[in-house]
């Protein structure tokens, strides 16, 4: 298992024991575990990250395909466009949800607002700036 495997691992591991938290650095943040499919090997994949709760729908969350500000979307990104619907761990519940990319002026709210409430994300976009636009979904509970 590489680094990065085993780095998921025990954040997921940390993630289920604690009803949807985890500490270090995520600490306080909202967390979720995204189950999707290789779009290529077919393979079940499991990941987590941070979401941006939407203000006005329970149902609705906001992630965002940062890849720590690398020149290249990650896998993930294009598992979920392709497929268009997932599923995630949110707490203690397990749900289906369906994808949309958001775009525009809409994304660019979205993205600031991740920013204001964890600055890490603001390096991200500068590291990627004239490279890529960091890709913001919503995942819908189906």
């Amino acid at each position: 298992m590489s680094a990065p495997n085993d780095w998921n691992a025990e954040i997921i591991a940390e993630f289920r024991a604690n009803e949807g938290r985890v500490g270090g650095n995520f600490e306080g943040a909202p967390m979720l575990l995204l189950h999707h499919r290789g779009r290529k090997t077919g393979r079940d994949l499991l990941t987590p990250m941070m979401y941006l709760p939407d203000e006005h729908d329970p149902d609705t969350l906001y992630v965002f395909a940062s890849k720590a500000g690398a020149p290249t979307n990650p896998d993930w990104y294009h598992n979920l466009v392709a497929a268009g619907t997932a599923e995630i761990e949110r707490g203690t519940e397990t749900y289906p949800v369906t994808v949309e990319e958001i775009t525009g002026p809409d994304r660019d709210t979205l993205y600031a607002e991740q920013v204001r409430r964890y600055p890490g994300f603001a390096g991200y976009a500068e590291k990627t700036a004239g490279i890529r636009t960091i890709p913001v979904l919503a995942l819908r509970r189906a």
